[in-house]
């Protein structure tokens, strides 16, 4: 009986140890964490198995186990593109998963003031599987069926702020998101607001980035400037803003110039945007605005300024008067602290 005994555990220990080992196997290739450093992966669209296994292997402990795993579970015949984080501690079950079921992680994309949509198209495409051509194409194409000339006339519909976008995003479906938001921020308040301006709702995006310049995005005095703007436009007066200066120039030379002080040669330059060389608002946006500049201008504050000049005292801010002696003292002052900055250009 003791024999036996000897022999059934014997047998029994064996049975355990082949069961432990085949569990330990399954473990490390299905539930064990196979990843040797985080990062991300780009899986395109129509990538194959091998393109997919190429772009992972750099981040993973063990290549063949996760081979292996995907392909019974047929991640070969699965594959959904997209831009994928590979963390720490994951498995490769829930990696072949991750990837099968699409869940890629998003990207922050900053919609800044670009000078135009083809700028903003430039930077965006840096971070989405759609290249810029294909971008501006599908852009081009849209305006078009809005009614306007190219994808430049789009910029009205874009907001300078951060967003969450997926890689593979299409670019008709970017567009989308801010046609929804741009829908969304003219609800009936605003639509009163533009109604009793009595202005286009080009012209309010015109004006808006010339305050958003001006201002260099900062709140504190946005509608101090669209008040004094909104003056000059009742009064018929040029505008006589520095950035559509720099903007109508640029704009010519395929915005490849960098001028920091606009002289007085500048000032002629002609252009429908130069709002020294012409009377009345420019024919669109000189950049990308974000909301706040377009409310400054629905909501411009109600003063008898006609004249602003940096302030050198204060740098970012401005002094407004409606006195044209004081302006030209204020205009004196700041052009002396540039010449004592060498900024001649």
């Amino acid at each position: 009986m003791k024999k036996g005994c000897s022999i059934i555990a014997v047998i029994g220990l064996i049975v355990f140890l082949i069961g432990g080992y085949f569990a330990f196997n399954f473990l490390k290739k299905y539930k064990l964490g196979n990843v040797a450093k985080e990062g991300y992966i780009l899986v395109p669209t129509g990538a194959n198995f091998e393109q997919v296994l190429d772009s992972i292997s750099p981040y993973l402990k063990n290549k063949e186990s996760f081979k292996e795993v995907a392909l019974k579970k047929n991640l070969d015949q699965k594959i959904k593109p997209g831009r994928y984080k590979i963390e720490s501690g994951t498995d490769n079950t829930d990696l072949v998963n991750m990837i099968k079921a699409g869940n890629q992680t998003e990207s922050s994309f900053r919609i800044g003031d670009f000078n135009d949509v083809y700028q903003m198209i430039g930077r965006v495409s840096r971070k989405t599987e759609a290249d810029s051509l294909t971008f501006v194409k599908e852009f081009n194409k849209i305006a078009v069926s809005k009614g306007y000339n190219n994808a430049e006339d789009l910029k009205k519909y874009f907001f300078a702020d951060t967003y969450q976008f997926f890689w593979t995003v299409k670019p008709a479906e970017f567009f989308e998101k801010f046609e929804n938001q741009y829908q969304e921020f003219w609800n009936e308040e605003r639509l009163a607001k533009e109604r009793k301006l009595n202005l286009s709702r080009e012209e309010i995006y015109a004006l808006a980035s010339i305050v958003y310049k001006e201002s260099g995005g900062k709140t504190d005095e946005q509608k101090t400037i669209a008040g004094l703007y909104l003056n000059r436009v009742r009064k018929g007066m040029k505008l006589q803003s520095d950035p559509t200066v720099i903007y109508a120039i640029n704009k010519e030379n395929n915005f490849t110039q960098d001028i920091k002080r606009v002289l007085y040669k500048h000032l002629s330059f002609p252009s429908p945007y130069n709002t020294y060389a012409v009377k009345g608002i420019p024919p669109g946006p000189i950049c990308v605005v974000d909301k706040n500049s377009v409310d400054a201008v629905l909501n411009a504050e109600n003063n008898n300024y006609i004249f602003m000049c940096a302030d050198p005292k204060r740098m970012g801010y401005h002094k407004f008067t409606d006195n044209d002696v004081e302006h030209a003292a204020n205009a004196k002052a700041y052009q002396d602290w540039l010449n004592s900055k060498n900024i001649t250009q």
